[in-house]
C-alpha cells in the first residue's frame, strides 16, 4: 500500500495531478480542497495517499491531509458511494463542512453536489455520524493557496468544474462575471463552488 508520497510536484490538472518520486511520475487524483493547497509545479510536495486497486486499474489519490484521507476512505464505505463521487464530495463541500453538515443532518446541503440525491445525502449522514463521531473533531488544518501555472484560467476552471460532474452549461454559469486579473484557477473553482453550493 502506498500511504504517502514525498517528491517534486510536475503537474496540475485538477483532478489529475503528476508527482516525480526519485524519478518516477505518479499519477494521482485529488479533491479540489487539496488543489488549493498545493505549491507550484516544480515545487517540493507531500500527499497522503490512498491506493485503490481493481480488477482493471491502480488508482492513486492524493491528500493534503491525514483528515481528507481518512474521510476519502470512510465516504467509500458508504453504500454507493465510488472514488469519484468521495472526490466530488470532498471537492464539493470540504471535510471540515463534511463533518459539519452530518453532525447537523444538513442532507440539504449535500444535495448541492452533482451526483447527490436526496436518498443519497440522507444515507450518507446516516451511515458516516457513528464513524465521524468515534474519530472526534476532524479538522484539517489551513494552509496557503499555491499558485498555478499560466493558461486560461477561465478554461481550466471550467475544465475542472466539469470533471467533478457540473454540466458544462453551469460550470460556464457559476464562472460567469467572475473577475479573472490576478486569479488562478484554483481562486475561479472555489468562488465557482460557493456559488454553486448556495444554488
Amino acid at each position: 500500500m502506498i500511504g504517502r508520497l514525498s517528491g517534486t510536484l510536475l503537474a496540475k490538472s485538477p483532478p489529475a495531478l503528476l508527482v516525480d518520486v526519485g524519478g518516477v511520475g505518479y499519477e494521482l487524483e485529488a479533491p479540489m480542497s487539496t488543489f488549493y493547497r498545493l505549491p507550484a509545479a516544480g515545487e517540493p510536495v507531500v500527499l497522503h495517499t490512498h491506493l485503490l486497486v481493481r480488477e482493471d486499474a491502480q488508482l492513486l489519490y492524493g491528500f493534503a491531509s491525514e483528515a481528507e484521507r481518512t474521510l476519502f476512505r470512510q465516504l467509500l464505505k458508504v453504500s454507493g458511494v465510488g472514488a469519484k463521487l468521495a472526490l466530488v464530495i470532498l471537492s464539493g463541500v470540504g471535510a471540515q463542512e463534511l463533518c459539519d453538515i452530518v453532525a447537523g443532518g444538513d442532507a440539504a446541503r449535500l444535495v448541492r453536489v452533482p451526483g447527490i440525491g436526496r436518498k443519497t445525502a440522507e444515507r450518507l449522514i446516516l451511515e458516516l455520524r457513528e464513524p465521524l463521531a468515534r474519530l472526534g473533531a476532524v479538522s484539517p488544518a489551513s494552509a496557503a493557496v499555491a499558485a498555478s501555472g499560466g493558461g486560461d484560467v477561465r478554461q481550466d476552471a471550467a475544465s475542472a468544474l466539469e470533471a467533478l460532474g457540473y454540466k458544462p452549461n453551469e460550470a460556464r454559469a457559476a464562472l460567469r462575471d467572475l473577475p479573472i486579473e490576478g486569479q488562478r484557477s484554483e481562486d475561479l473553482i472555489r468562488a465557482a463552488l460557493k456559488r454553486l453550493m448556495r444554488g
